[in-house]
């Protein structure tokens, strides 16, 4: 079934094709809804999609040699995922799975392979997006070397926050304890009683969905190893 002509004009990486294009691209899509926590895309299937989150928030997970689950990356509403599998037609590299009730809309592998090949602004997009995914995969493995759990959850949420160079990087939405846990490797206890702490040294507020980063230098000190992390 087709999906709105105007959902498409709101996905960044489809904005700069002619209206004719998206058109025809919104009458080969198909829509999914998916309840929290249930898989979108799977490590193991067969057929692959380009898809687009409309609302929600999806979170790529995937499981270390022991079975513990480690986020990866987030998917906001707009954003893209499944491109990996549609350039090279290889299974995912990781799981998908929906942190939030979300709405996405797919493509079929094979129309969006031709859609990315045939216009160069989209192919030069898709590449950006996955050279800055291999760095961010990276400075995660970096991340979880790091020995102390409270290091890698202020050097995950200085990671996290969209403008990071700002006086007061802000994380928005902000994840749940339990997101950040499995991004850095430790249970979701040890998360909220490091917030305590951070709170308690005044060095992050919640302002309700939002996390703000009052103190990103005493962040950064701390998962840099040049003050000792606080005691929880």
């Amino acid at each position: 079934m087709p999906v709105p002509f105007q959902w498409l004009t709101d996905i960044p990486l489809l904005r700069p094709l002619p209206q004719e294009a998206l058109m025809r691209i919104s009458t080969q899509m198909c829509e999914r809804k998916f309840a929290r926590r249930e898989v979108v895309i799977s490590k193991e299937q067969t057929r692959f999609e380009l898809g687009f989150l409309i609302e929600g928030r999806l979170q790529g997970v995937d499981f270390t040699v022991d079975g513990r689950g480690v986020g990866l990356y987030f998917v906001e509403p707009g954003d893209y995922f499944g491109e990996l599998s549609v350039v090279d037609g290889l299974g995912a590299a990781e799981h998908v799975i929906a942190a939030a009730k979300s709405t996405a809309i797919f493509l079929d592998a094979e129309p969006a392979r031709h859609l990315i090949f045939e216009n160069p602004t989209l192919a030069q997009g898709i590449m950006t997006r996955l050279s800055a995914r291999v760095r961010s995969v990276s400075a995660q493995r970096t991340l979880l070397g790091l020995p102390n759990p409270f290091q890698r959850l202020c050097v995950q949420l200085l990671q996290l926050a969209r403008n990071a160079q700002a006086e007061q990087p802000l994380l928005d939405p902000a994840p749940t304890h339990q997101e950040l846990a499995i991004m850095i490797n430790a249970s979701r206890e040890t998360v909220t009683r490091a917030f305590q702490v951070l709170t308690l040294h005044q060095a992050i507020a919640r302002e309700g969905s939002q996390l703000r980063l009052l103190r990103p230098d005493f962040l950064s000190d701390v998962g840099e190893g040049k003050i000792d992390p606080p005691k929880t």
